[in-house]
């Protein structure tokens, strides 16, 4: 066995005691709520449905198995990253498999909308597991060995692929969910290790066992292409659950539209770039949320914010993005075009609060 190898070997045994699969179940009503209308005007859906319930494989408390990820835990009393699209499903149940046949109930205590990183917590009081150290992604370099471990397709366990990082600061466009709702992500770390869709969520590690990514995406008909989340991006989340108890954000309370070419043609717009404040269009919705910090500086439906601290808006660099690198009490400066005339407006950042 070659020095190189040995170091492999070494960092995967002190892995992969810590790293779990994530089974999704469904309770049989919640899952008949989230079937399309169109499925019961189906001839005999009825009995087709009662065939595919009576067949689906059930955990052993009679909820229906729907899905299935990687996770690890990242803290001793059972702290667990994963993705979020892993665990998006709100009416779903997640349990966890560790090695040695451990099963756990989790709950999940926060999901980033932003960067797709979920946190969960082992339910009830638990001994000590054993976990992950996260390590530093800036110092990571093209070409450096790295380990991806997960829980390959939902069904083989502890697999384990190696490679070199191959790109740093990537952007994609990733399904989200099984409705193919697709999310931007940036800052993305590529490495040629081989990911699969059951890796989601396990942890992409360096030589000396530390995580420094989190298995997130592969690109379909293209071979050795795989992507992670830096794990500073969930130091982040797991800094604020444990010290507020939940993922702060700042919030600025606009609904907005990001404007393209196509747009300005489509609607004899006088702009082809920024985020246009408009509401959704559901009854009741407003484009600018009442005693926001939009409100309070005075931005207005119709307006187009067009920079965020001298950063251009953009379909590539979009008003969200910017903000998620701010913090929560933080001055900005927007600039705004609002019939015909370009704004300045300053404002501070507060937390989002649920509206």
């Amino acid at each position: 066995m070659t020095e190189h190898e040995k170091k492999i070997t070494e960092a995967v045994e002190k892995v992969l005691p810590a790293v779990v699969s994530i089974t999704i179940t469904k309770e049989v009503k919640d899952i008949t709520k989230d079937l399309p209308l169109d499925f019961f005007r189906l001839p005999h859906y009825q009995e087709f449905l009662e065939h595919e319930i009576e067949h689906a494989p059930k955990d052993d408390k009679g909820r229906i198995k729907v899905g299935g990820g990687s996770g690890f835990f990242v803290s001793r009393d059972g702290l667990i990253l994963t993705n979020r699209h892993v665990v998006i499903d709100k009416h779903a149940a997640y349990s966890i498999l560790a090695p040695g046949d451990k099963n756990y109930e989790a709950a999940v205590l926060a999901r980033d909308p932003i960067n797709d990183v979920a946190i969960l917590k082992i339910k009830g009081k638990v001994s000590e597991v054993p976990f992950i150290n996260t390590g530093a992604t800036k110092n990571l370099k093209l070409g450096q060995s790295v380990i991806a471990v997960g829980n390959a397709l939902g069904e083989f366990q502890n697999t384990v692929s190696t490679g070199v990082i191959s790109g740093l600061s990537r952007f994609i466009s990733a399904a989200a969910d099984v409705m193919g709702h697709q999310e931007r992500l940036r800052g993305l770390i590529q490495t040629d290790a081989a990911i699969n869709p059951g890796n989601s969520g396990g942890p992409l590690v360096n030589l000396d066992g530390e995580a420094v990514g989190i298995n997130v995406a592969v690109v379909f008909g293209a071979q050795n292409i795989g992507f992670a989340i830096p794990i500073e991006r969930a130091k982040k989340d797991l800094e604020e659950i444990q010290k507020f108890g939940r993922i702060r954000r700042p919030f600025l309370g606009v609904r907005y539209l990001l404007l393209n070419k196509f747009l300005k043609e489509r609607f004899g717009l006088p702009i082809d770039h920024g985020a246009l404040v408009i509401n959704e269009g559901i009854p009741g919705d407003l484009a600018v949320v009442p005693q926001s910090p939009a409100d309070k500086a005075g931005l207005k439906e119709f307006d187009v914010i067009t920079h965020c601290d001298g950063k251009e808006i953009s379909d590539k660099e979009t008003l969200e993005e910017l903000l998620s690198q701010r913090e929560i009490g933080d001055a900005v400066e927007l600039k705004v075009f609002r019939q015909g005339k370009e704004l300045p407006i300053k404002l501070k950042l507060e937390e989002h609060q649920k509206v």
